[in-house]
């Protein structure tokens, strides 16, 4: 199988002949790849790594602000400022563009985007280059995580206490936009893409962000909508939440993912086997190895004994699971545990 051929076959709850491989990493650790395999070596090809290939839209909307030098700003106003921690630098969030809404006035005050803003020219001849080798993945839509960034995280979950029309408000916005940018994406390209992206945490590091009677009014109903749109594309569903969110997981199930990321098993309630057991049928599982502890503190053979343990649970049978770390490798992560990773994949 090639690594199109594998991704698919897992997709498809179909047996490989191996788990399929993924790497999600910072910055700092590809260059710590590169600088092992030298700096034009194809890592993806020399490790064996299956993954995903994307394709999206170019930018072409109105002139973003001007910023100091250490910071950023994007086409929603979200501006973030460079972090240097030492062994990784990251950009932050500095400023909220609806921190101080309090109407549904006050919205329209903000400049939304537009999918007009966007040049979809080139779509196809990037998906066209790539979906022979790999599996493609585009877009990306998160309804809640974008009234946190233009809201702030603590407002927004004030916001779902206290201000239902202010909250609707917002997500019927951003999923208008998202929406229709990924109409124009899957008109252009539909066809040879394998995944859409939604992401969209609604779990923290012991338990939900938000109670599932919030989820099912706020969220729930914009997740089914979402899904159907990139069902009737042809596309599968390729969702992404973090942390403590097994009494979400069937309801999210019900509205139509087919892919699961990340698999945080260090949270209550995220055990490996029996997420396996209750859910593997109905959803692949992507993510699993432990990056909070095992693959930055723990021994080569830590990280190997946490894979294979991956591989006998989410992976039994070699079916329904694409092996990757739980979220991005972190700078200061040892170069040796992320190939025991991948080579413990390799020899499954």
């Amino acid at each position: 199988m090639n690594s199109r051929e594998r991704m698919l076959a897992a997709i498809n709850h179909e047996p490989c002949d191996r788990v399929p491989t993924d790497i999600w990493a910072t910055g700092e650790v590809w260059q710590k790849l590169r600088e092992h395999f030298g700096p034009e070596a194809d890592i993806s090809a020399l490790l064996h790594i299956d993954s995903f290939a994307g394709c999206d839209a170019k930018y072409i909307g109105p002139a973003l602000p001007e910023t100091p030098a250490n910071e950023g700003v994007n086409f929603w106003g979200i501006r973030t400022r460079r972090q240097d921690y030492g062994t990784g630098v990251y950009y932050e969030q500095c400023a909220w563009p609806l921190a101080a809404a309090t109407t549904i006035d006050d919205l329209e005050q903000y400049t939304w985007p537009s999918a007009d803003w966007f040049d979809y020219s080139e779509m196809r001849a990037q998906a066209q280059a790539g979906h022979e080798a790999k599996a493609l993945q585009c877009g990306y839509m998160a309804p809640f995580y974008f009234h946190n960034l233009l809201r702030g995280l603590e407002q927004s979950m004030v916001d779902l206490a206290v201000d239902l029309p202010l909250v609707d408000a917002i997500l019927d916005r951003i999923e208008e936009i998202q929406s229709e940018m990924m109409r124009r994406l899957f008109a252009r390209a539909g066809n040879l893409l394998t995944l859409a992206f939604i992401s969209d945490d609604v779990g923290g590091q012991n338990g939900l962000l938000m109670s599932p009677a919030m989820w099912r009014r706020h969220l729930e109903p914009r997740m089914k909508r979402w899904c159907r749109l990139i069902h009737d594309h042809g596309l599968r569903v390729f969702y992404h939440s973090d942390g403590a969110m097994e009494p979400l997981i069937g309801p999210i199930i019900d509205c139509g993912i087919d892919v699961l990321n990340p698999i945080q098993h260090a949270c209550p309630g995220m055990d490996l086997a029996p997420l396996k057991q209750n859910y593997g049928h109905r959803v692949i599982f992507h993510g699993g190895v432990d990056n909070q502890t095992v693959l930055p503190r723990g021994t080569v053979e830590d990280v190997r004994r946490e894979t294979r343990m991956c591989l006998e649970t989410l992976g039994a049978g070699k079916k329904g699971f694409i092996c990757c770390s739980c979220h991005n490798t972190q700078p200061g992560t040892p170069l040796e545990n992320i190939l025991a990773m991948v080579e413990t994949v390799q020899q499954s």
